[in-house]
């Protein structure tokens, strides 16, 4: 007595087809809307809410590479900090400085003659972090 198996894989295949039916109709599209529910499956990540002072993304243009850029978006937050603390003001100072004054500073921060890695970024960040660390804590008393 033999059986064949082939009605059995098809009753399976249509109960597992049948079953993701209802998956399929609760997916949702990508969104990068922070607010609700982002489904798992979405890989976009929601932008932090504006900040007025925050330093923005340096243009495209300001150099060749995002490395440079990050680094020079750095040198700047360092200089607004630097600046915060010395002036002992808790108001943003970000309109008082320009993306041309970050690439004047690049020699105090330079640790390479390397001319596509002049800085060592994450350094540069490390430092960003600790100076804007002080004055929110300045800026709290």
């Amino acid at each position: 007595m033999t059986h064949s198996l082939a009605p059995i894989r098809s009753l399976c295949l249509a109960a597992l087809v049948v079953s993701a039916l209802p998956c399929a109709a609760l997916a949702q599209t990508p969104s990068t809307n922070p607010s609700g529910d982002t489904p798992f499956n979405s890989m976009a990540i929601a932008r932090d809410e504006a900040d007025e002072c925050r330093v923005p993304k340096p243009p495209a243009d300001l150099a060749e590479t995002a490395y440079l850029r990050n680094g020079y978006r750095a040198i700047l937050r360092i200089l607004i900090a630097e600046e915060t603390l010395a002036s002992k003001t808790c108001t943003c100072l970000l309109g008082d400085f320009t993306w041309d004054q970050a690439l004047a500073a690049l020699p105090q921060f330079q640790t390479s003659d390397n001319p596509r890695l002049p800085f060592n970024v994450l350094e540069l960040y490390a430092k960003a972090d600790a100076l804007e660390a002080q004055v929110v804590e300045a800026c709290a008393e």
